[in-house]
C-alpha cells in the first residue's frame, strides 16, 4: 500500500488532537478557561412542502473536533480533564423500517477517536453533571451560538461564552495534521483520475453537461461520492465567467474548456482546475495566454515557503502577467506603470489562491474585502502563511467584455490596452491552472497531479 492508504487505514480521524489543540487556542486567550467545549452537528433537514431530506452535508466545525459525519450528533469536550464525548442519536423504530439500523454507541467508539459515546437524549442531563465540569467554579461552556439548538440548556453553567470558540476553530484549521494532508493528497488522486477522464473525452463530446457527467462518475467510481464544490465546465468565452455554473452549453467549434472541479474526501477538499484545447491543438492566441498562466503559477510556487507573505505573491503573479500581456502587446507602456495603476486586474481579478481544507475556501485566511485596492480585495489569504498549511495557487487570465470594456473606456488604463491586439484573444475566453499546494519549512509539495504540460494533455486528447 501507499503511504497515503496506510496513513488513513490504519488510523482514525485525530479528534482528540484537534479538540486539544482548539483548548488550547481558547486557553490562549483565556488562561483560566474552566468547563466544556459544545458543538452539534449538522440536523437533517427536511425540502420545503416535501417529505425529502436535504442533503446532507456535516457541520465542519463539528467534523473537526469528532470525525463523524453522523447527522443530529453533538459532543463536549472538557478542558479539565481532556475527556471527548460523542452523543449520537438513539434508534428511531419508524426510521429504522426505511433507513436500516443506525451506528451504535459501541460502534461508534470504535469508529471514531472519542473517550465515550452516549445518546443525544441524554444531552441535557449530561450538561447538568460532575462529568461535564458544570459544578466547578468559574465552569464556562463554550459554543458557537447559531449552531446550538433550542432543547439544549446551559444553565448549569456559571459563564456562556458565544464569541471564541468559532475563532479558535477557523484558526487551528490552517495548519493540517498528517491524517488531514492524507485526506487531501487522496482527494487529489481521485479528482486527478476524473481530470484526466474528461481530457480523454472532450474531443468527442458536444456539450459541456457530457464532461461533467463523466468527472462525477469517475469520482464516485473511485470513492469520491460528494464534490468539494459545484463543478465549472466552462468552454469558449464561457471560461471569462469565473465561477461559470452552466454547465450546459453546445462545444460547437470553441477553442478551450476551463475545467475547474474536485471531489472531496471523508469531509476534505480537493480543488483543481486545468484549461485545455477542445480540439486536441492549442490556438496560436491560447497558447500564448495558457504559457503566461503557466510561467505565473510555477514562479509563485516557487516563491511557497513558511513564512511567506502570500501578498508578495499574489503581487508577482500580477508582474508575471504584464510581462506576458507586454510581450504579447496586449498592454502597452511601463511595466511599473501598469501595475501601479492595477491595470492588470482587467484581465487577472482575483486572488491568487485560498486556504483548502474541510471547505474548499477554507478557514483563516483573514480576508479583505473591503481593501480599497483592487490587486488585493479578493486575495482571500492575507499575511504570511505557515507550514503545515494547504493553499491553492491558481493565477489566470480572462478575456471578460463585462470587466475589461470598461478599463478600454478609462483614461488612467485606456492609453495601456492596445484594442486592436486585445480584439484577437476575446474567444480564448479564460485560462486558469490550479495546484493544491503544502506548504514546507523550505518550499512546498504539490499535492495535484492532473496533467498540465502542454504536450501531454494534446496527446492524451488526441488519442482517444
Amino acid at each position: 500500500m501507499d503511504e497515503t492508504t496506510v496513513i488513513l487505514s490504519n488510523n482514525k480521524y485525530p479528534a482528540k488532537a484537534h479538540a486539544a489543540k482548539v483548548a488550547s487556542y481558547v486557553k490562549s486567550k483565556s488562561p483560566s478557561a474552566n468547563g466544556i467545549i459544545f458543538l452539534e452537528g449538522q440536523k437533517t433537514r427536511m425540502i420545503e412542502d416535501n417529505d425529502e431530506p436535504v442533503l446532507f452535508r456535516q457541520r465542519r466545525y463539528f467534523f473537526y473536533l469528532s470525525g463523524c459525519n453522523l447527522p443530529d450528533s453533538c459532543l463536549t469536550y472538557n478542558i479539565h480533564t481532556e475527556h471527548l464525548t460523542l452523543f449520537i442519536p438513539p434508534i428511531d423504530p419508524d426510521s429504522v423500517i426505511w433507513s436500516g439500523l443506525p451506528v451504535s454507541p459501541t460502534q461508534a467508539l470504535k469508529l471514531y477517536d472519542v473517550d465515550d459515546v452516549r445518546l443525544t437524549s441524554d444531552i441535557n442531563a449530561y450538561l447538568s453533571s460532575h462529568d461535564a465540569g458544570a459544578d466547578r467554579s468559574g465552569s464556562c461552556v463554550w459554543a458557537i451560538p447559531e449552531q446550538v439548538s433550542d432543547q439544549i440548556t446551559f444553565l448549569a453553567f456559571d459563564h456562556k461564552e458565544v464569541s471564541g470558540l468559532k475563532e479558535a476553530i477557523e484558526e487551528c484549521r490552517v495548519v493540517k495534521d498528517e491524517y488531514e494532508i492524507a485526506l487531501i493528497r487522496k482527494a487529489n488522486e481521485v479528482s486527478a483520475i476524473a481530470h484526466t477522464a474528461v481530457l480523454k473525452a472532450v474531443k468527442h463530446a458536444k456539450n459541456e453537461r457530457e464532461l461533467e457527467a463523466i468527472f462525477l462518475e469517475r469520482c464516485i467510481a473511485n470513492g469520491a461520492r460528494e464534490q468539494a464544490y459545484h463543478g465549472i465546465f466552462a468552454s469558449g468565452t464561457n471560461a471569462a465567467t469565473l465561477h461559470y455554473q452552466k454547465n450546459d452549453e453546445e462545444l460547437g467549434t470553441r477553442l478551450n474548456l476551463l475545467l475547474d472541479a474536485g471531489g472531496e474526501w471523508r469531509c476534505y477538499a480537493s480543488d483543481i482546475t486545468r484549461t485545455f484545447p477542445i480540439s486536441g491543438r492549442f490556438s496560436k492566441e491560447s497558447r500564448e495566454i495558457y504559457d503566461i498562466v503557466l510561467r505565473m503559477q510555477k514562479e509563485c510556487e516557487e516563491m511557497v515557503k513558511e513564512r511567506v507573505l502570500w501578498d508578495d505573491v499574489h503581487a508577482r503573479a500580477h508582474e508575471i502577467a504584464i510581462e506576458g500581456l507586454l510581450d504579447l502587446g496586449i498592454l502597452r507602456g511601463g511595466k511599473q506603470e501598469i501595475f501601479e495603476k492595477r491595470t492588470s486586474v482587467a484581465f487577472f481579478p482575483h486572488g491568487l489562491g485560498h486556504y483548502l481544507g474541510m471547505d474548499t475556501h477554507d478557514t483563516g485566511g483573514h480576508p479583505d474585502y473591503e481593501d480599497k485596492d483592487g490587486m488585493f480585495r479578493y486575495l482571500r489569504v492575507r499575511g504570511q502563511i505557515p507550514a503545515g498549511s494547504i493553499i491553492t495557487v491558481e493565477p489566470g487570465i480572462y478575456f471578460c467584455r463585462f470587466i475589461v470594456e470598461p478599463y478600454l473606456d478609462d483614461p488612467v488604463h485606456k492609453e495601456h490596452i492596445d484594442k486592436e491586439i486585445l480584439d484577437r484573444y476575446w474567444d480564448v475566453g479564460g485560462v486558469r491552472i490550479e495546484d493544491n499546494v503544502l506548504v514546507t519549512k523550505n518550499g512546498y509539495e504539490n499535492l495535484t497531479t492532473a496533467v498540465k504540460d502542454v504536450e501531454e494533455m494534446e496527446s492524451i486528447i488526441n488519442s482517444s
